[in-house]
């Protein structure tokens, strides 16, 4: 079994968004990349999280051929190759269908940030995707999937914004191993369902200035981040 370490990382990955509720049934998937041998370790399409096993992940290549597994990859595969493509310094992406982030992904909005929460994760809104043409939904789905999100982050860093939302699907969260992919996936949640009941209690709610905004990032993120210990 080849890949061993990157198979039970992925593996933990998924397990964790079914430990946070973030995923019901088979819905979502996690995968990770090593940027070495150019694989990527994925979920398995429709296997039931309680059971799946490392040796259970389909191991492919950046062309999407399998290189080892008998089981048919996540549908959402060309999603995660398209982002590993395109996003080269990410190393793991995980996709759930959340219950708020969901919400504003149908909604087809972007999550503003109302909040230093949100700002110490996101240096800027959540974004969101332009709806799928019905040519680009019709074929190649998954993989147009990807590009719209490529598009949506032609002028964004990937690593200051790790996730978005689909327009009428669902987010998509990224990190640079599928360890810190999976935690996004949670965050994003918990800022979709903040920033929903900020505005219902009160619908004229306005994001927080740039500098506050830019303040709680850059602690964290930036050159001169003082958060947290050395290391």
């Amino acid at each position: 079994m080849i890949l061993k370490k990157l198979r039970e990382e992925v593996l933990e990955a998924n397990l964790e968004l079914v430990r946070r509720g973030l995923v019901l049934y088979t819905f979502g998937n996690a995968s990770g990349i090593d940027r070495d041998e150019g694989l990527i370790a994925i979920k398995p399409s429709g296997v039931a999280y309680e059971t799946m096993k490392p040796e259970d992940l389909v191991i492919v290549n950046l062309g999407g051929e399998i290189v080892e597994g008998s089981l048919r990859p996540s549908s959402d595969l060309a999603t995660h190759l398209i982002l590993y493509r395109a996003f080269g310094g990410i190393g793991g992406v995980a996709h759930t269908h959340s219950r708020a982030a969901t919400a504003w992904a149908q909604s087809g909005r972007e999550i503003p940030c109302f909040g230093t929460t949100h700002a110490d994760y996101f240096h800027g809104p959540i974004p969101v995707t332009k709806a799928l043409t019905p040519a680009e939904i019709r074929a190649d789905y998954e993989a147009n999937t990807g590009q719209a999100i490529v598009r949506r982050f032609a002028k964004l860093d990937p690593l200051h914004a790790p996730a978005v939302l689909v327009a009428g699907h669902a987010p998509f969260c990224w990190g640079k191993s599928p360890a810190e992919a999976a935690p996004v996936a949670v965050i994003v949640e918990e800022i979709a369902a903040m920033a929903f009941q900020t505005l219902t209690a009160n619908p004229k709610a306005r994001p927080i200035s740039k500098h506050l905004h830019d303040k709680h990032f850059l602690r964290k993120h930036g050159d001169d981040a003082y958060y947290g210990q050395k290391r």
